[in-house]
């Protein structure tokens, strides 16, 4: 059996989950998420827990088993607990401000760029003098919060030199040498 798969999902005060056939609802504080589930895979709530169940072995039963119950988890807290995804931009001249759901990045392009930003994320940005600038994102959906977060990423990905770029705070870069000098 899968290691995830066959874990059940304990539900938290506050939090309700409905299946109507293919579709698991999560209702919590945070709001509410909605996941379609492949039809060959069950999803019960039995004393308090959430339980996936897959009808065989077959890989492709076995693949679907472990996700949708991740997704699930992952919906579960989301609506209870939420996200939070930060980011710092390394660089002289870096800015980051938002406007309501626009965040206005300067990023060493000869223009400024403009990024809308979806509904379901709350965005904050910082300056404080003597640290890099910071994007903070809130979300209660956890595949929406990594999406952004990559998109912001790839618009200045950190180059492996000096350092510089959008990257995650507590990220680990992998540096490389300079040229050496000549004789």
């Amino acid at each position: 059996m899968s290691r995830i798969g066959k874990l059940p999902i304990a539900i938290p005060q506050g939090v309700e989950v409905n299946v109507s056939g293919t579709t698991v609802t999560v209702k919590g504080k945070n709001g509410t998420l909605t996941q379609q589930i492949d039809a060959d895979i069950n999803v019960k709530i039995e004393d308090g827990k959430v339980l996936v169940v897959r009808p065989s072995d077959q890989k492709r039963h076995r693949a679907l088993h472990g996700l949708y119950r991740s997704l699930i988890a992952n919906m579960v807290k989301g609506v209870s607990e939420g996200y939070k995804s930060e980011q710092e931009l390394v660089g002289v001249g870096y800015r980051a401000t938002n406007k309501g759901q626009i965040l206005e990045l300067t990023l060493g392009y000869s223009h400024n760029i403009a990024f809308e930003l979806p509904k379901e994320i709350k965005v904050t940005t910082t300056a404080e003098k003597g640290q890099n600038p910071k994007i903070i994102m809130e979300s209660n959906d956890k595949q929406l919060l990594g999406q952004v977060a990559a998109k912001i990423r790839s618009l200045r990905k950190p180059e492996p030199y000096k350092g510089k770029g959008i990257k995650f705070t507590g990220e680990q870069l992998r540096r490389k040498a300079g040229k050496a000098a000549g004789k």
